[in-house]
């Protein structure tokens, strides 16, 4: 009987993980289809997040159109990230996990990243509206 439930066990396992593949490239598939092609770098964050977190939940919001930039900028982003794998992190573990996966793009392209990260029961307990983010200022003190 333990040897079944085991067996079903993995099973499971490599179901659930499978689901997960198949939703990341369907989720790529809608992306290119919708023409995600002229967003690299939101793209880039998503894939990425969706890789190393296995989300429940995610949105990803381009915001730089509320900054002094140019028109169809990729500088600054807002990711609402739900995944088990925050389970038991204090939320500056959970922030540096989604740092470490965006290293490259903070280092080259995104100057500004806000970030909300939850566990699926928080998310669950939640409004599931996540506040707008203040107006652009202008920077240098402005």
């Amino acid at each position: 009987m333990f040897k079944q439930l085991m067996i079903f066990s993995i099973e499971k396992e490599s179901y659930l993980r499978a689901c997960g593949h198949l939703r990341k490239k369907m989720n790529s598939l809608v992306g290119q289809a919708n023409g995600d092609n002229n967003k690299p770098v939101e793209s880039s964050i998503r894939l990425k997040l969706e890789e190393g977190l296995e989300p429940n939940f995610i949105q990803v919001v381009n915001e730089s159109y509320m900054h002094n930039v140019p028109k169809g900028s990729e500088t600054h982003f807002k990711v609402v990230v739900v995944s088990e794998k925050f389970a038991g992190q204090p939320l500056i573990k959970r922030h540096r996990m989604v740092n470490e996966l965006l290293r490259n793009e903070l280092q080259t392209s995104v100057h500004a990243l806000s970030i909300v990260a939850k566990t699926p029961e928080q998310w669950q307990e939640s409004s599931k509206l996540v506040e707008p983010s203040p107006a652009c200022r202008g920077g240098f003190g402005k």
